[in-house]
């Protein structure tokens, strides 16, 4: 127990100090599929399609690992209330710093660690998340989804999957150079996370992308980015990818 919390700090002070840094320099965020690069983009293009789709501008919505805004903006975009949750303060108010000029009543911050969140029972008619579900424990993360889920309510998010022994290997060299934490890689969502949401969740969809992925570099100087990303699409089809896929996007009513 000691040692999650310790890697719980560990990432919140990382965050906070890529942030601290972007704050004092005045740096422009980015935002968004479109400031992804081409190979890595289609299933972040799904996660604003469903968010646009599903999200009504009277909704209440809940973002979870909002770090400093990459995929806030979209959320705000639909002309619903957003509150962006993050554990840590300096990432939170560079998000603030970059969209509240533009979207003021609209949004709202909170600090909050997303296995136990600051806010009461069925608060929320959508919940999302993008690229945060391994940052806490699965069971209390699903737990509080649930509880703070209305009736009826929604659950969209876009991460990872951890089967491909590929990406694996690649995830354990970034705990070894010290950028990530051991408990993320043992938390990375996987095919028994996905059944959990479908036991749950009364109705889940599922898609999944970047079997190549792991290919990149070398086929982005083969063919250049946005070939080589039709390619990898266009594969991901051709094979159905599933437990092989880099992503996956996850929409649970």
């Amino acid at each position: 127990m000691e040692s999650l919390q310790n890697d719980k700090s560990t990432e919140r002070d990382r965050y906070d100090s890529r942030s601290q840094k972007a704050l004092l320099e005045d740096a422009a965020n980015a935002s968004g599929a479109d400031s992804i690069d081409a190979v890595f983009r289609e299933p972040y293009i799904l996660y604003e399609k469903h968010i646009t789709f599903y999200i009504q501008p009277d909704h209440k919505v809940l973002e979870l690992g909002s770090g400093s805004g990459l995929h806030t903006e979209a959320l705000l975009k639909t002309g619903a209330y957003i509150t962006a949750s993050d554990i840590a303060p300096s990432s939170l108010a560079l998000l603030s710093k970059n969209l509240f000029p533009a979207y003021g009543e609209k949004l709202t911050t909170q600090v909050a660690d997303m296995e136990f969140l600051p806010f009461n029972d069925q608060s929320f008619d959508v919940i999302t998340s993008a690229g945060s579900l391994s940052y806490g424990d699965p069971e209390l993360v699903n737990r509080e989804i649930k509880r703070v889920l209305k009736p009826g309510g929604i659950f969209i998010c876009v991460d990872s999957l951890n089967h491909n022994p590929v990406y694996r290997f690649n995830r354990y060299l970034q705990f070894r150079r010290g950028q990530r934490t051991m408990s993320t890689l043992e938390r990375m969502p996987d095919m028994q996370r996905i059944q959990t949401f479908k036991e749950l969740f009364s109705s889940v969809d599922v898609s999944f992308f970047g079997s190549l992925t792991w290919a990149a570099p070398i086929f982005k100087r083969i063919l250049g980015k946005d070939k080589a990303a039709k390619f990898f699409d266009a594969f991901d089809r051709f094979i159905k990818v599933k437990r092989s896929a880099f992503k996956f996007v996850l929409v649970a009513r």
